[in-house]
């Protein structure tokens, strides 16, 4: 494959790759070396038995980054992606801020595979069939992942919120 094919092939989902590897590495440096190695592989390899570019390079990603945390043995992700804008008040925007922090660390204590999956879901925007590509699951059990997740998320954060207010 040429170089400009390649290049043209990858654009669209070149980004996302990026976030998903530093949500799981955290570290830019780590993430932007993810992300080289399995666009590297992907040159490498025959395209044309790929059913979805897209979601072979996102699965390839996964399986690197979680080759990388086994071998650091960490644990931390964070969030790295908002399309999130405020224009109010000082206040408001601290506020927002605090809120959007306390989801993060929420996020944080929630198990690898519901982390991965909210990541892939609300932050990526993939689909249903897409994220059970990525991550070898039938849609169903990343469903009821996902449901699980919100469902703690928002607990939490609901008592997070309301504590002392009782």
């Amino acid at each position: 494959m040429k170089q400009q094919e390649f290049i043209t092939l990858i654009k669209p989902f070149k980004d996302k790759l990026y976030r998903l590897a530093k949500r799981m590495l955290i570290s830019n440096e780590e993430a932007e070396d993810a992300t080289q190695e399995v666009l590297l592989k992907l040159w490498k390899a025959d395209t044309n038995t790929f059913k979805s570019m897209e979601a072979m390079a996102m699965t390839m990603t996964k399986n690197y980054c979680l080759d990388q945390l086994k071998a650091k043995r960490s644990n931390n992700l964070s969030i790295t992606h908002n399309n999130y804008s405020d224009n109010s008040s000082l206040e408001n925007q601290i506020i927002s801020k605090d809120n959007l922090y306390t989801v993060e660390k929420i996020i944080n204590s929630l198990p690898e595979q519901q982390r991965l999956i909210i990541q892939l879901r609300e932050i990526e925007e993939y689909e249903f069939a897409e994220i059970a590509k990525v991550l070898d699951m039938n849609e169903t059990a990343i469903r009821v992942s996902l449901s699980r997740a919100r469902k703690i998320i928002k607990e939490k954060f609901a008592e997070i919120n309301n504590y002392g207010n009782k």
